[in-house]
């Protein structure tokens, strides 16, 4: 018997509810003991320089390429990390980055931003929800564009990477940054005084870059002692303010550089009164030693043990404020320590808040604690290399270890700066008869990045161009902005990071610069990749294989060049296989299929088309004529050659397809070489995914003999089999294989079929039951991802249909939802029989999500129906019967949708001990 005493509010247990201290008390001050944690997400650009697309990884299977992976491992985790009870269900999710002070590379932002748009917009939802909380001051931070040494650029490209990054930042958070990280947390002087010119307020830095500091000069004290604290003892609880010093900066800080007065308005820079307004900019030292202990020690075990580590930063001296602070690579969060997201949301919403402790980032701790001391750094510093920024240009040690050396790492930044340098006057040359400005349209060309949109392109060459330009002077225009992008990725840090040059992240800035290189003559006729590889002949390879970055180059860099023939030839070949609409997307190619025409003759198919091939970066178009001839099996010969004229295409076709018809394969390649030349193209020359495609559907053949022959030895021997388990004896593994093989052949027809039947589903579902027992019984593990997969997705789905799509479980009947739920359990237990391994984070979360709108609603229902029907009993017995009527629930089955939250591990046993 249930007497209510409280509104239905009132009995939301405190222990599963999704709202937490942190978010209940919405901090507007930073006062008292601070904590920022940064953040520093990033990843190095993969894409090839002419798919524009990433290509498979091996490296990082199971997944795609390493930006999935760690996408799995730490970015979605982060958007939805889990808070646990100790029965390990979830009790909160929190999205990490609500409370992370955070930056995210620009280019890693594009790719989530395609990848999964739901992740994405929990990043961007967070930047406004911190904001919110603390007084209009978000918790990202921006970042120049693509992680290059900012130390190491010259001016310009100090001044367009971080116009880049501003403008990549504005895009997507809708507000402009006050903060920016450096790749590298690399600085001097130089840089800062282009950060100042383009308003950022402050950096983040690590304590070993500070040469000296002292309180800031005031009427009573105009000239504070310094203290020097070049070996890290520099506070790190405090802001500092950094003074552009005259003798090492770029310009006059009442000038405007002539690099600096297009494309953004210059922000008035910050300076001071008491120092004869000297441009300014602050700065945030974190705490080194538990930074590095959060990257290399355990500190991030708990949740607990974070917290005491932070603690020993508190300084006891009863100021009013403080910030103890840290900063990591972001990836730590789920990547490098794996589950450690899990630390860090129990820690910003229950830890911090039980002891104190304000969570908050950089931007608002300043607003309100404004700086109160000044810093001098050392010239040149980064916090990963202990001799300035040699680690990106010397053989400093930094990044080594064992028999290799970094004796490369001088010549390869000497070969790309003389790149540069030789870029520089083919651009200006050519961009003064396209644009007003190239180097402000350089600038702006970041909105292109952003949105390659017809319309977009149109609008940035209307703003730029000189005069109206015809079709190959935007080719042009476009072709010179590319190198000019090109020629600023091939300075991205990592390419010097790491031990070797013939890593993949030195083969990648290569790739960028061979492409740059071929840009620039396209544009100018100026050939520059021979003496390219000479000066890279000077940098030598600790791999035996390459003895210098020349041979890097030649069997890394320009095997992998990719020009509009092969880009028809792929899709020549791939047209074999697959029906192309008239206009198809081939990567950043727009394919428009003008005529095609397809024959099989036996085992021999042929392929004869016109295809125009037009480049979405640069627009550069071309019409070409293919034949591509699959002489059965793994052969295939593809030839390509410039669209000459309707008749000559007409006979060519006649041609072909008249030779094909002799049934002589032969014949036929003698025909194409004929009528081609002797260039053409196989199955090797493919983009990789598509090759990956063809090779499986060429080998599908042969897997369903083999399954099928797999298959019969299974049967015929299942009997033989069950008498050596009988017998505890073990199983020959010849047989052992068929049953592994037969099963799992079974089971993945079985859940394609699941997945695509509307009818029969539980006779379907039935089959991957008896599967599973009879897997069991032989002891066999079967090893089916695909099916796994497949199970994950159809738990999504069914649980979306019973909770999103019918809008309420309310709209169900009693007889509906007990067929749903009992479906979703019977998926998720024949996984588990499978073991499979299922990750049902996504369903779990849409579960959660919905407990506390709908199911717990629903709960509360039925206690207060429960409440007063026994009231109403005990004056009118009748009443009963009329409340249960109209509910149209009954306990049992409320019960049943609360345990399909203890199947996905949502911690609802409060509301089951309620309704007991």
């Amino acid at each position: 018997m249930v007497f209510l005493s409280k509104t239905q509010s009132d009995l939301l247990p405190s222990s599963s509810s999704p709202v937490t201290a942190a978010t209940q008390s919405s901090p507007a001050t930073a006062t008292g003991v601070c904590v920022t944690v940064h953040g520093h997400f990033y990843q190095p650009p993969r894409e090839n320089p002419y798919l524009d697309a990433i290509e498979r990884q091996a490296s990082a299977s199971p997944a795609h390429d390493w930006n999935e992976r760690i996408y799995h491992e730490c970015y979605r985790p982060n958007a939805f990390a889990r808070i646990l009870n100790d029965r390990g269900e979830v009790t909160g999710i929190v999205n990490n980055y609500e409370y992370l002070s955070f930056n995210i590379g620009p280019t890693l932002m594009s790719w989530l931003e395609r990848y999964d748009s739901v992740v994405y917009q929990r990043i961007i939802e967070a930047d406004r929800k911190s904001s919110q909380r603390l007084n209009g001051h978000g918790n990202a931070i921006a970042q120049v564009y693509n992680h290059i040494i900012m130390p190491l650029a010259n001016e310009r490209d100090k001044y367009t990477q971080i116009r880049w990054g501003i403008a990549d930042f504005r895009s997507r958070f809708d507000r402009d940054p006050e903060g920016m990280w450096l790749a590298e947390t690399a600085v001097d002087y130089a840089t800062l005084e282009v950060l100042v010119a383009e308003g950022i307020r402050f950096i983040v830095l690590a304590p070993s870059q500070a040469e000296r500091c002292r309180q800031l000069a005031n009427s009573d004290n105009p000239d504070p002692e310094w203290h020097e604290v070049g070996g890290g003892q520099i506070d790190p609880t405090r802001p500092y303010r950094c003074y552009l010093k005259p003798e090492l900066r770029l310009m006059d800080s009442n000038q405007l550089s002539p690099l600096s007065s297009h494309h953004f308005s210059r922000k008035q820079p910050h300076s001071s009164p008491a120092t004869t307004n000297t441009p300014y900019i602050d700065i945030f030292f974190y705490d080194g030693p538990i930074s590095r202990d959060m990257g290399f020690n355990d500190v991030l075990s708990s949740s607990h043990h974070l917290a005491a580590r932070l603690g020993q930063a508190v300084r006891g001296d009863h100021r009013p404020a403080q910030l103890i602070s840290v900063a990591t690579d972001g990836e730590t969060f789920g990547h490098h320590k794996n589950s450690t997201e899990k630390c860090l949301a129990y820690a910003f919403t229950e830890e911090f808040p039980r002891r104190g402790w304000t969570v908050t980032n950089f931007a608002h701790y300043l607003s309100q604690n404004p700086c109160t001391w000044e810093v001098e750094l050392k010239p040149v510093t980064a916090w990963s290399c202990s001799h300035g920024v040699d680690r990106w240009q010397d053989d400093c040690g930094c990044g080594g270890g064992g028999e290799w050396n970094q004796k490369w790492r001088r010549p390869l930044r000497d070969t790309l700066n003389w790149l540069r340098d030789q870029l520089i006057p083919i651009y200006e040359k050519a961009g003064r008869k396209l644009f007003r400005d190239s180097w402000a349209a350089r600038d702006e060309y970041i909105d292109v990045i952003r949105d390659r949109s017809t319309a977009n392109i149109d609008s940035f060459l209307a703003k730029h161009q000189i005069r109206e330009l015809d079709t190959n002077q935007q080719i042009d225009a476009l072709r010179l902005l590319e190198m000019q992008r090109h020629t600023l990725l091939m300075f991205t840090s990592c390419g010097w990071f790491f031990e070797e040059i013939s890593r993949p992240e030195g083969v990648q800035i290569l790739r960028y610069a061979a492409r740059a290189v071929e840009l620039a003559a396209e544009v100018s006729g100026v050939q520059l990749e021979k003496d390219f590889i000479d000066r890279l002949a000077l940098a030598p390879s600790n791999v035996d294989l390459f003895k210098t970055g020349a041979e890097v180059y030649r069997q890394q860099v320009a095997t992998a060049q990719i020009s509009l023939r092969e880009v028809a030839a792929h899709y020549a070949i791939s047209s074999l296989f697959a029906k192309y609409p008239r206009e198809q997307r081939v990567y950043c190619y727009q394919a428009q299929q003008l005529d095609f025409q397809i024959q099989r003759m036996g085992s021999m198919t042929l392929a004869v088309g016109q295809l125009q091939l037009t480049s979405e970066i640069t627009r550069e178009t071309e019409v070409f004529v293919f034949a591509a001839f699959h002489l059965g099996g793994w052969d295939f010969h593809c030839c390509i050659q410039p669209f000459g004229s309707d008749r000559s295409y007409t006979l060519l076709k006649e041609r072909l397809f008249g030779v094909l018809q002799e049934a002589s394969a032969a014949h036929a390649i003698l025909e194409m070489v004929r009528l081609f030349g002797d260039q053409s193209f196989s199955l090797r020359d493919l983009f990789a995914e598509e090759r990956h495609r063809i090779v499986r559907l060429l080998s599908q053949e042969n897997l369903t003999r083999l399954d099928q022959l797999y298959t019969q030895v299974y049967r015929e021997n299942y009997g033989v089999m069950m008498a050596f388990h009988r017998d505890e004896l073990a199983v020959p593994v010849e047989l052992q294989v068929a049953a592994e093989v037969a099963l799992g052949h079974r089971c993945l027809t079985a859940a394609k079929a699941l997945e695509q039947e509307t009818a029969d589903k539980d006779l379907l579902l039935a089959e991957i039951e008896a599967i599973a027992t009879e897997a069991s019984n032989l002891r066999t593990r079967l090893n089916v991802p695909e099916v796994k997969q497949i199970l994950e997705r159809l738990v999504w789905q069914c649980l979306n249909s019973l909770l999103i799509e019918g809008s309420e479980v309310t709209a169900l009947s009693p007889v509906e939802l007990e067929a749903d739920i009992s479906n979703i359990e019977r998926l998720i237990a024949v996984g588990n029989r499978l073991n499979l391994g299922l990750c049902l984070d996504r369903s779990q979360e849409l579960y959660f999500d919905s407990l506390y709108t709908q199911i717990v609603p629903l709960c509360l229902g039925w206690l207060q129906r429960e409440a007063s029907s026994t009231i109403e009993s005990a004056n009118n017995p009748a009443a009963l019967d009329a409340v249960e009527a109209d509910s149209g629930w009954d306990l049992p089955l409320i019960r049943q949708l609360l345990e399909l939250g203890q199947t996905l591990a949502v911690d609802v046993e409060c509301w089951l001990h309620q309704l007991s």
